[in-house]
């Protein structure tokens, strides 16, 4: 068993405001085992730990957790590092494949991907402060041409790498178009040795399916698609969809976590984002976003989440 995901694993990615306790929790709760933090700037653990401080910690029962740290400058990821040395982390991951603009305008997430020298010292950094294994995870660079993808990919495996998750796009198609699972699969050919993480565009069974066919990973990093729908977790081993009567305990649920977070009234502004993700797909009428948009207490969520029923069938997200 590799020390860091285990064949067939489904791992949630480190998504930036939102892999939370609370989100991750939802997740967990629908069969989902190894998670991360919500993706952490470098910079702002290095001159503002107190504030980042509380995205770093570790509920009870979490068996795995890791983190990902997104910048572009060595000395900071210095200071981050050893910062980070004094919490409880399953793996310390590096992110090279962030497209979103006030990311990739610092040179860091997909940007620093596209500059290996920068990348690799910055890795080699990690690799002497860090106390945690080592990952990265990175987009393709080019769509034809997968030199420079392996050629980046070699300098981490060689810097100690133990896991590499690859996303089939470029930085300049963000979270749509073609998945090129053809350069996944020559990463995973080229480096046997080391887990490879195939990701990008997997909100199904039937694209799980093929994105293991086409790729030949058995492990497999989920995103955009698991957001709002935690059962992806478990539908992708063989479970069911949610019933309605499991979607609106959850939705409740998942809030009732950020509620122990950040308190009610700040819960119930950050959750507006995640009620509109989980009525997504699902046959709900367009006044339900709406309506979830005005919600500012407890009992004004349960509810709206009581009464909300589907009024077409579901599109991209089924309710048994």
């Amino acid at each position: 068993m590799s020390p860091v995901y285990p064949e067939n694993a489904l791992i949630l990615a480190p998504l930036s405001g939102f892999t939370d306790a609370a989100y991750r929790g939802s997740a967990r709760r629908c069969g989902c085992e190894y998670a991360f933090t919500e993706m952490v700037d470098a910079a702002s653990l290095a001159y503002a730990a107190k504030r980042a401080e509380p995205m770093l910690l570790r509920e009870e029962g979490e068996a795995f957790l890791g983190v990902q740290l997104e910048g572009a400058e060595p000395e900071l990821f210095k200071i981050a590092c050893e910062r980070l040395n004094a919490f409880d982390f399953s793996l310390l991951d590096l992110n090279l494949g962030c497209p979103v603009p006030k990311v990739v305008k610092k040179g860091a997430g997909a940007a620093l991907g596209r500059n290996p020298d920068l990348a690799l010292k910055i890795f080699s950094v990690m690799a002497r402060y860090s106390r945690f294994p080592l990952t990265a995870k990175l987009r393709i660079i080019d769509e034809q041409d997968p030199t420079p993808t392996l050629d980046l990919c070699r300098g981490l495996v060689e810097l100690g790498a133990k896991a590499l998750t690859i996303h089939g796009r470029t930085w300049e198609h963000f979270y749509t178009g073609e998945v090129h699972f053809e350069q996944i699969a020559a990463v995973r050919e080229a480096f046997p040795e080391i887990p490879v993480i195939a990701n990008g565009g997997v909100n199904s069974i039937e694209t799980y399916e093929e994105m293991r066919r086409e790729t030949g990973c058995s492990r497999v990093m989920l995103a955009q698609g698991a957001m709002g729908n935690p059962w992806l977790f478990r539908i992708l081993k063989g479970g069911p969809d949610p019933s309605l009567a499991e979607w609106r305990q959850e939705v409740l649920a998942h809030v009732d976590g950020m509620i122990r977070l950040y308190g009610e009234e700040t819960a119930l502004v950050q959750a507006r984002k995640i009620v509109h993700d989980y009525l997504k797909g699902r046959g709900f009428p367009g006044s339900a976003r709406a309506a979830a948009s005005g919600l500012t207490r407890r009992n004004q969520l349960a509810g709206f989440l009581a009464s909300v029923e589907p009024v077409a069938p579901s599109t991209t997200r089924r309710i048994a």
